[in-house]
């Protein structure tokens, strides 16, 4: 008989211990060890292991013929976007979001599409009951669909029942933490029963040809829960992105074996389920407020999909010792580096004021070349200068203060002339990358100091008061008549209402 060993799982990174301790050395998180028999596998006995010689295996050479591997479309454009083309035979995804997101929703509808198309789609619940599934079909409008149902959490049973009959095309187990298998004594949804589950699942998958949706769910810090050993498993890795109060979704690979890692596909969730967004640019544009102040219109890249959205600036004197940093939709460390620069090298003092940024619309930006926009609006709300509403944004600032070239300037341009805007402030070095759209009025920087100078020329006299405003009887209305600056310092829709 094997001697059973426990020890001390992380529950964050699987990571494990000999004995118990208040946090994990490997992730630095705390109180997430748990005590589990990871005997598993390795029962069989050192005596009988150690005899097995291995056997030998042919060694292939680089060149040969390299077959592409056949898909199947999803019938949703904007998965088989992410996807790389559809589903591949035998391969193994990941879906992780936050709850409530709409993970469930996106795969009913994928595993409706492919039953009505003709092919066998098995939905596995492991958190809902089989009449629950239902009525979210009959929400959907899809109860008509020949979609296969079971709730059921054992591997071994699932694997056994789906091995009868035809091999499903696609199949999804929702969750991957409610899994367990009799392999493993560990509760269901600790870190070695996730990884013994997922195991069995992926071996499935490559033995029989069939697509396994995994769905998993996420931490706090918007992780995937469980051992990062299991995203390494799976051939792709697919983050489903959203708050909770706007409509848009977002599908994003993190990981892909068969296709790009940048693409994004874009849903609005309606009460009919998840719609398909063709064109995001406008979508995202739809509820600018034009004229304003701190808004800039950038012009991004997601994959091969050019996308435009509105970056928001708000930009306020603080009463606080530290001014506040806030960042929605973009990298904190990105907004450090531009307020940085701007102070530097081009004069504007920030260190007084609260700086807030948002991408509206959900959106997270990833890419540098929305540098140059969130330069433009942050500048725009200081100064009080609105930015021309029919212009974009796009550049990298280097720490030098100098505007760098970004790729794929064309397809930039091309979206924003299908939108029509008219100007695009872009970096110099891009010129030559497009000369040739036509319809566009190019306004090249070859530093930030040309553009902070530009816009601060159209500041009002209110808002460059409001810029050093730090006398303590700025923005009194009780004494708009004690001089010149106090009367600048008051906001212009109370002068208007006093006459």
């Amino acid at each position: 008989m094997a001697k059973t060993t426990l020890s001390f799982v992380c529950q964050n990174c699987g990571a494990a211990y000999g004995r118990w301790q208040g946090k994990c050395e490997a992730c630095g998180e705390w109180n997430t060890l748990a005590e589990e028999d990871t005997t598993g596998a390795t029962s069989a006995p050192v005596s009988l292991r150690s005899k097995r010689k291995g056997r030998t295996f042919q060694l292939e050479s680089l060149t040969g013929k390299s077959i592409d591997a056949p898909r199947l479309p999803s019938g949703m454009a904007e998965l088989d976007r992410v996807t790389g083309g559809g589903f591949v035979r035998g391969s193994v995804l990941l879906v992780g979001g936050d709850p409530g997101i709409g993970k469930s929703t996106l795969l009913t509808q994928a595993t409706s599409m492919m039953a009505r198309a003709g092919h066998r789609a098995v939905y596995i619940s492991g958190e809902e009951a089989v009449a629950q599934v239902r009525l979210r079909a009959e929400r959907l409008g899809l109860a008509d669909a020949p979609v296969q149902l079971a709730a059921e959490t054992s591997v071994e049973d699932i694997i056994s029942t789906l091995s009868e009959g035809g091999v499903p095309r696609l199949i999804v187990i929702d969750s991957i933490q409610t899994m367990w298998t009799d392999t493993v004594e560990s509760a269901p949804g600790t870190v070695t029963q996730v990884r013994a589950s997922a195991q069995k699942l992926i071996r499935f998958a490559k033995k029989s040809g069939a697509a396994i949706i995994l769905v998993g769910h996420v931490t706090k810090d918007g992780q995937i829960a469980g051992p990062r050993v299991v995203e390494h498993m799976v051939d792709a890795v697919l983050s489903f992105e959203g708050e909770g109060s706007q409509q848009f979704r977002i599908l994003r690979a993190v990981k892909n074996r068969f296709g790009p890692t940048d693409e994004i596909g874009v849903f609005e969730m309606t009460g009919l389920g998840l719609r398909e967004v063709t064109n995001p640019s406008e979508l995202f544009l739809s509820e600018r407020d034009l004229g304003s102040p701190g808004t800039a219109v950038f012009a991004g890249i997601e994959g091969t999909r050019p996308v435009l959205v509105e970056m928001q600036a708000l930009v306020a004197p603080t009463s606080l010792g530290t001014p506040r940093r806030a960042v929605v939709g973009w990298d904190p460390s990105r907004l450090s580096m531009v307020l940085a620069v701007l102070e530097a090298h081009c004069g504007v003092k920030l260190s007084g004021h609260d700086v807030y940024l948002n991408v509206a619309g959900g959106l997270r930006i990833h890419e540098p070349a929305a540098d140059l926009a969130a330069a433009a609006a942050l500048v725009s709300s200081l100064v009080n200068a609105p930015l021309p509403p029919d212009a974009v944004y796009f550049g990298e600032i280097s720490l030098s203060g100098a505007v760098r070239p970004v790729a794929q300037t064309s397809a930039r341009l091309k979206e924003a002339a299908k939108l029509g805007f008219l100007r695009v402030v872009l970096p110099e070095r891009a010129r030559g990358e497009a000369g040739g759209d036509a319809g566009l009025s190019l306004n090249t920087v070859g530093g930030l100091t040309s553009l902070v100078a530009d816009i601060a020329a159209r500041g009002t006299p209110r808002a460059r008061h409001t810029s050093s405003r730090d006398d303590g009887d700025a923005g009194d209305p009780g004494r708009r008549g004690a001089g010149p600056a106090e009367k600048n310092a008051t906001p212009a829709r109370f002068r208007r209402q006093d006459g």
